[in-house]
Order: structure tokens, then sequence, then C-alpha cells
């Protein structure tokens, strides 16, 4: 579980990471990634009712990317948005991971 301090929460910090931040697509992930002037990583998930309409799907994708990414070294001072797509419910654990590993790289912001 990732720790509150590392999780975006407010409408407003979503909206300024859509509007100002890089975007990285992937088959079922898009990531979305914008410098925070600050010395902690905040990372927020997104899983719209177009993936599933069923609550308890959307929670169980929610709570796997959670762990991955705590399980990630990501440099410090980044905001990071991840939006999933319908496609990820076909996926297994270990895939979701490599998309995300792969989406990191792509944005340069992983510590490796």
């Amino acid at each position: 579980m990732l720790k509150k301090e590392n999780r975006l929460k407010k409408k407003k910090d979503f909206e300024r990471i859509y509007k100002k931040g890089r975007g990285f697509k992937g088959d079922s992930l898009f990531l979305k990634i914008l410098e925070n002037k600050e010395e902690l990583t905040r990372i927020g998930i997104v899983v719209s009712k177009k993936v599933s309409k069923k609550a308890v799907q959307r929670n169980k994708i929610k709570r796997r990317m959670r762990e991955i990414m705590r399980g990630m070294n990501v440099k410090k001072g980044f905001d990071v948005v991840i939006v999933a797509y319908p496609s990820i419910l076909k996926k297994e654990f270990l895939e979701i991971k490599r998309e995300i590993i792969y989406l990191l790289k792509k944005a340069k912001c992983l510590d490796l």
C-alpha cells in the first residue's frame, strides 16, 4: 500500500497534471507525468467505469497498480497519474507490472 503522502487525491492536482504533464501510452495504460518541485513522488490511479461497471473489479485493478508502484524506484519530485484502459482486465499482474516499468522508463523517471 502506498503511503498517504505519496498519493494524489485532490481534483486540482489531477487537472494540473492532465493539462501540463507529458503523456506516455501503452497497450492498456496511459501515464501522465509532471515535475512537482517537492522531495517526494506522488501517484494517482484512475480506473473509470468504462473499464468495468463493477466497483469490485475497478478496486482490484487499483490495488494491483498501487502495489506495483510501491515496489518501484521512481525518481523523487514527480507527480504520476496512471489511467487504465478496458484492455487491462485481460492482463495478469506481471503483464501490468511490465507495462508500468516500460512506461516509466519511457518517461525517464525510473531509478535503476
